[in-house]
């Protein structure tokens, strides 16, 4: 039977909680005093040991929920031991993106670099040799996406059986992808008496069954109603066209004084020709998709969070659990075709208190994703319309039609244009090239020849044509065919051989 707790007490610190100085001292350095709500009633949970399912909204912390209180209880096999046999893996989270497994692999280092216990990543994309190198010295903590966890495992690179605590992170989202048959593979390598935790964004009936499968009598903790998107983000829909988005990113980022923003495509395609169109206008861009090489990827998220790039154009491949601090505004210039995603989008703004701005691009083929939208967050979605101004890059206000010399001639001293009438103007009238001269020969018209002419060799004496007797005049004589094409000359005839004696 699953126990549901709702959060509604005021966050209290960390330094209240019993944890270790280690650990208190990381926690201080990453700048973190009072816990959030998620974080306030889920460590003293995991701390009893009992299994948890976490629902809260993105950004709310839930990463240092389910990490301080893991690493706390694996102090006591912290080591400064050589030996590999010593590192087992004992503590497994698992993440559905690569970004995300990278993301809570840095979180977790960052908790646990004053203890001596170790900490991993692997995902794909990217060479095997230096993980397996890692894996093979010991690693106490290890975060995996699950098809790359699966390729080590298949290669004997790392041993599963002293596993005692799981972490399936944005679990949802790794059933919406398909990696419910990988995740059950996993949990048959783990030993069965292990603590397991869920924490997501979402919780959907899938999810639930998951949990009834593999976790033993669950806590559930909600901070906040199960899909409820973030109060202190601003969400704004614009009614436009599809040749519109564009202008309407860049007159609302010049607007409102924006120079950074995360934009969402549903395709991978789209994200990568959209980047390119930004590119065009003039905004350092990048793209962000599942085509790009894992090196690529983390290159691209990285220049965006340092500031290097004003526009990351990126699909759901960043939705999930991205940490990017201070980022001001998300549009959505595809409206997702999972309505849960709009949930994970707008999450990437507004993190950790702050304010932030999403908005939604809807064209009139979206009424059916709209649709979802309000039936998931429970209320009526206005439209707004949008009044674009012409911002086109390179737009020039047509000039007139008139030729360069009559715009001079009609510019006063002062540079002033004078409006001339439009009867006075007279279209240019293009030369055409002189027609050649022509043979009057062949302007007549055809006048049949009584007979035909023939060449000089096939005519008589006379240079008239011989017909043979006993033949009808209308009968033309065979042909004499010249010497050059190899024929014979033909025998005179008995009154050309006389004419030729006398």
């Amino acid at each position: 039977m699953t126990n549901t707790e709702l959060i509604e007490e005021a966050p209290s610190r960390f330094d209240t909680l019993p944890l270790d100085a280690k650990l208190l001292r990381a926690v201080a350095d990453s700048g973190y005093a009072m816990m959030t709500p998620i974080q306030a009633k889920a460590i003293p949970i995991v701390l009893e040991g009992r299994d948890v399912m976490g629902a809260a909204q993105t950004g709310t912390g839930k990463t240092a929920a389910f990490s301080i209180p893991l690493l706390q209880r694996m102090l006591k096999h912290e080591n400064a031991s050589a030996s590999p046999a010593r590192h087992p893996v004992r503590a497994l989270v698992l993440a559905p993106t690569r970004e995300l497994a990278d993301q809570v692999a840095n979180n977790i280092k960052a908790y646990a670099k004053h203890t001596q216990l170790r900490v991993t990543c692997v995902f794909g994309g990217i060479d095997m040799k230096p993980q397996t190198a890692v894996l093979k010295g010991g690693v106490e903590v290890l975060i995996a996406t699950p098809g790359r966890l699966l390729d080590h495992i298949e290669a004997k690179n790392c041993v599963l059986n002293q596993v005692e605590y799981v972490v399936l992170d944005e679990a949802d989202r790794m059933l919406d992808i398909g990696f419910l048959p990988d995740l059950q593979r996993i949990l048959s390598y783990l030993p069965e008496a292990r603590q397991t935790l869920l924490f997501s964004a979402t919780f959907s009936p899938e999810i639930k069954r998951l949990s009834q499968s593999y976790l033993q009598e669950p806590v559930l903790v909600e901070v906040a109603r199960p899909n409820a998107t973030a109060t202190n983000v601003e969400q704004i829909f614009y009614s436009v066209t599809d040749d519109d988005k564009r202008a309407v990113v860049r007159q609302v980022l010049r607007q409102r004084g924006i120079t950074q923003a995360l934009i969402f495509v549903n395709s991978k395609l789209g994200a990568a020709r959209l980047a390119r169109s930004f590119e065009r206008d003039g905004l350092r861009t990048s793209a962000l998709h599942g085509d790009k090489s894992q090196d690529e990827r983390l290159k691209s998220l990285e220049a965006f969070k340092s500031g290097e790039v004003d526009v990351l154009v990126a699909t759901d491949v960043a939705a999930r659990g991205l940490d990017i601090a201070d980022l001001p505004i998300v549009f959505n210039f595809d409206v997702p075709f999972n309505a849960e995603d709009y949930v994970h989008r707008i999450g990437r703004t507004g993190r950790a208190g702050a304010s932030g701005i999403a908005v939604t691009l809807v064209t009139k083929s979206d009424a059916r994703l709209v649709a979802d939208l309000e039936k998931l967050l429970k209320r009526d979605i206005e439209l707004s319309a949008f009044e674009i101004e012409d911002d086109r890059p390179g737009s020039r206000p047509q000039r007139s039609e008139r030729p360069r010399r009559e715009r001079d001639e009609a510019e006063t001293d002062h540079g002033s244009v004078q409006a001339a009438p439009v009867a006075a103007y007279v279209p240019p009238v293009r030369q055409s090239y002189r027609a050649p001269s022509r043979d009057a020969f062949f302007d007549r018209p055809y006048e049949a020849s009584g007979s035909a002419e023939l060449p000089a060799w096939d005519k008589g004496a006379t240079g008239a044509v011989q017909a043979p007797k006993g033949l009808s005049s209308n009968i033309r004589p065979k042909k004499r065919v010249a010497a050059l094409f190899g024929a014979k000359a033909p025998a005179p005839a008995p009154a050309e051989e006389a004419a030729q004696g006398a």
